[in-house]
């Protein structure tokens, strides 16, 4: 039994399971919270300080802390070696539902741009080439010589023009209540459409989908890192955490090598969210 997770698939080889938002996947020195690892641990019945297959009692590869979906176990050593073969080599198809700012008029799109670390404080950024007017012949990379090359695609599924000012969010809040008539204007410039994507990230970069995403102008809703501030307060009246879903899954299985797919509707959360934009579309 797994507390703030639930198995959809398991056999002697691999464990399928939905995780909650708001669940951090691995173990670090930086968590105090308990941890999928650490329900694994659990339900795997592993002896303290093993920390089970791979290191991490299996899990294959990362969902942000708070994304919700599909994520993949491996239940014995080569099946997790395989597994993370079929990542590396993106064997792997992965399938997300994002719900970002503004309107997205194509049908698809790609984006390939490199990612790096900003800072020290868990925040990424796309990589930004600029000549240096004083030094003849140098590059300055705004994130980092350690930027890596990432590639996200995407597909329009549909969009809104939300006319939110008519009523009350969900929760019953106005959702001009003590907001400034400059915040107000700010708003209906910048929270009246929004665009519905799936998205499929072809590598694996921490915060690939929402940085790529931030970096072509369309924020994912509710996004604390990324989302410009005088949005987010008035995302989370309608859409409380970050508008984004692993809800397809498919690659080989280990021991048959047979392509299974699995996958994950919305959670009520985010359902409820659309229901909200889609009321006054």
């Amino acid at each position: 039994m797994l507390k703030r997770a639930s198995i959809v698939f398991e056999d002697g080889q691999i464990l399928v399971v939905e995780k909650l938002a708001g669940l951090v996947v691995n173990r670090s020195e930086t968590i105090r919270e308990e941890t999928l690892q650490d329900q694994l641990a659990g339900y795997f019945h592993l002896k303290p300080g093993d920390s089970g297959i791979g290191d991490r009692a299996g899990i294959v590869h990362r969902l942000d802390r708070e994304t919700s979906g599909l994520l993949l176990v491996a239940k014995t050593q080569e099946a997790f070696d395989f597994l993370q073969g079929e990542f590396k080599e993106r064997r792997v198809e992965k399938e997300y539902m994002a719900l970002v700012h503004g309107l997205i008029k194509e049908e698809s799109g790609v984006i390939e741009s490199k990612i790096g670390r900003i800072g020290k404080f868990g925040k990424f950024g796309v990589a930004q080439t600029r000549f240096v007017a004083s030094i003849p012949n140098r590059v300055w990379n705004g994130v980092g010589s350690k930027a890596r090359e990432a590639r996200t695609e995407y597909r329009m599924v549909s969009y809104f023009q939300h006319k939110f000012f008519r009523g009350p969010t969900p929760e019953g809040v106005g959702p001009l209540e003590g907001m400034t008539k400059s915040r107000i204007n700010y708003l209906e410039k910048h929270a009246t459409f929004y665009t519905l994507l799936k998205v499929f990230p072809k590598t694996g970069r921490t915060h690939q989908i929402r940085v790529h995403l931030k970096s072509i102008g369309h924020p994912i809703v509710s996004d604390l890192i990324y989302c410009p501030r005088k949005l987010i307060k008035f995302d989370l009246l309608w859409c409380p955490r970050l508008f984004l879903h692993a809800a397809f899954l498919a690659f080989r299985h280990p021991k048959t090598k047979k392509e299974i797919a699995f996958t994950l509707d919305l959670p009520k959360d985010l359902k409820n969210a659309m229901i909200f934009l889609a009321s006054s579309d």
